[in-house]
């Protein structure tokens, strides 16, 4: 099992970006969540077999057909299995 927390930059909000990678997620079996951040990028939490991850943070480098990613940051961290399900947070 592996969780990852991945920030995303480019044009990432606006694009459907969380909406489609809750959706993936909950086709690949990874909980966790997505938010928008205040400064553009969008930040995300996977947990899930590593298999599943690797396809999430696969996914990130390229989004939505809207995006423009620029640029990917994974930072790998203790597996906690804290979630019960994939979920959009919102401000």
């Amino acid at each position: 099992m592996r969780r990852v927390r991945v920030k995303i930059y480019g044009r990432v909000q606006g694009v459907f970006f969380r909406a489609n990678t809750k959706r993936l997620a909950d086709e690949v079996g990874v909980k966790g969540w997505i938010r928008n951040c205040e400064d553009g990028t969008v930040e995300a939490v996977f947990e899930g077999e590593d298999k599943a991850v690797e396809k999430m943070i696969k996914w990130c480098h390229k989004g939505p057909p809207l995006a423009r990613v620029e640029k990917v940051k994974v930072n790998e961290e203790k597996f906690k299995g804290e979630f019960k399900d994939f979920r959009i947070i919102y401000f």
